[in-house]
């Protein structure tokens, strides 16, 4: 399969505070799937993980504004989001926990502008997944 990239969006008045966490823009916050990997990159993060290693993906949001930008870790399940807007994410499940720093997390949310779209790519894949926002059956 062709390589596929998907930019995180950049809400406009979040873009001062992502700073912070080295995004610059859409060079560096983005979800790339290049033949059986998939990376993630949110200014100075950096995720790289097999597809293999994905069990199924999510499509949740809107959130509070406060509670979506940034490079967040939720203390009740360790699960990590690179986010850039409150308007939804993309939930990807891990077999195995990935780590990022001294974090080993269970699973990564990401903020890309075309959530559909990553899902689809996802799933073209083989990886299963739901969008949470139109049917409200738990995530496999």
């Amino acid at each position: 399969m062709p390589t596929e990239h998907f930019p995180i969006r950049l809400g406009p008045r979040s873009r001062p505070l992502l700073r912070i966490f080295g995004v610059r823009g859409v060079e560096n916050a983005y979800v790339e799937l290049a033949g059986d990997d998939l990376d993630a990159r949110f200014g100075f993060a950096n995720v790289h993980v097999p597809l293999s290693n994905i069990t199924s993906w999510r499509i949740e949001g809107p959130w509070r504004w406060i509670t979506a930008i940034g490079v967040r870790m939720s203390i009740r399940h360790r699960d990590i989001t690179f986010g850039g807007s409150p308007r939804g994410g993309v939930r990807l499940d891990f077999k195995e926990r990935v780590k990022l720093g001294p974090v080993r997390m269970p699973a990564l949310y990401v903020t890309v502008e075309d959530l559909e779209g990553l899902a689809a790519a996802l799933a073209a894949r083989g990886i299963p997944g739901v969008d949470a926002r139109k049917d409200h059956t738990p995530a496999p």
